[in-house]
């Protein structure tokens, strides 16, 4: 009698890889990296950076403004007589936690609505609806500007910078969970095992939030990821255009390229090159990680995919 095999457990997410191939894997583990390295330094970003967000002395010496990367100054410094590098390190913590906000928040108030209107329906739907149609149609970065300037009013610690742009990002969301939820909540809302809850006198509550909140979730993970890398350039535009975060509250990377634009003129290319890159690079690790994800949890693009890349019956009989 043969031996019982044994079941081997697979690392969380592990199937991603395996239900990947080519280029679309090459696509993933690069997004992955990027997106790794970019948690890691802002995790990390105390430890890292040599020198404070807004520090621009050391040892009672103040910093030469608008000094090229040297041994001491790995980015050089910025007009504010700041270090480069230590600038874009804390930045990556800054866009790390507008970004965790936001998406909390986003869930937190679009997906209970985009259940509740998609299953009540009536004239709940319609409002939210309307309402949330309302918001989706204006323009994205204008809506940021608006909610930004009527929140960070009277905020001024770190964390009230933090929170009023992560908010401001937040209205801009809501209305894309929302309606992705309500949509797909209307299509499962009549199916067997619903009218079942339904018919052993299970709350509406418990319906909308047991049975069809697990059947409606499953784009969420692409819609986060790219909405993650969005936030990001909507965060820059926020502090370049000079609505964003206090550069003494936390350091942001759009508010360093603004204050770079007169360096580029006279050729200092140090102090808006690295904070330019750092949005690059984590946009695109996000954007690839979403793409990969969408490839590989839609149906339609997986069975396409399978189709395209079988061997031609044809040419295998001959």
């Amino acid at each position: 009698m043969s031996a019982p095999a044994i079941k081997r457990r697979r690392l969380p997410g592990a199937g991603l890889f395996t239900m990947t191939s080519g280029l679309q894997r090459i696509t993933l583990i690069v997004g992955l990296v990027l997106v790794g390295v970019f948690v890691f330094v802002a995790v990390f970003a105390p430890f890292l950076a040599p020198y404070d967000l807004a520090q621009n002395s050391a040892d009672g010496v103040a910093f030469v403004p608008q000094q090229p990367p040297s041994a001491e100054h790995w980015f050089g410094t910025s007009v504010r007589s700041e270090d480069v590098f230590s600038r874009v390190v804390y930045g990556a913590r800054t866009a790390l936690m507008v970004i965790a906000i936001a998406v909390v928040l986003s869930l937190l108030i679009g997906v209970p609505l985009g259940l509740l209107s998609g299953y009540v329906g009536r004239w709940v739907d319609r409002v939210l609806v309307l309402v949330m149609d309302a918001v989706y149609a204006f323009p994205s970065l204008l809506l940021a500007i608006v909610v930004s300037i009527v929140v960070a009013g009277g905020t001024s610690s770190s964390l009230g910078g933090v929170l009023s742009a992560a908010i401001a990002i937040t209205a801009v969301y809501v209305p894309q969970y929302f309606r992705v939820v309500r949509n797909a909540t209307v299509a499962v809302k009549t199916e067997p095992y619903v009218d079942a809850a339904r018919v052993t006198g299970a709350s509406t509550t418990r319906i909308m939030f047991r049975h069809i909140l697990s059947n409606v979730t499953g784009s969420l993970p692409v819609i986060i990821t790219i909405n993650a890398a969005d936030a990001i350039l909507t965060l820059a535009a926020l502090g370049f255009l000079g609505f964003g975060i206090e550069p003494t509250q936390a350091a942001e990377w759009g508010y360093d390229l603004n204050k770079a634009l007169n360096d580029v003129s006279n050729g200092i290319w140090w102090t808006s090159i690295f904070p330019g890159v750092a949005i690059v690079l984590v946009v695109l690790g996000m954007t690839l990680v979403g793409e990969s994800l969408d490839e590989t949890m839609n149906p339609l693009l997986r069975t396409r995919r399978a189709v395209t890349s079988a061997p031609d019956k044809e040419t295998v009989d001959d």
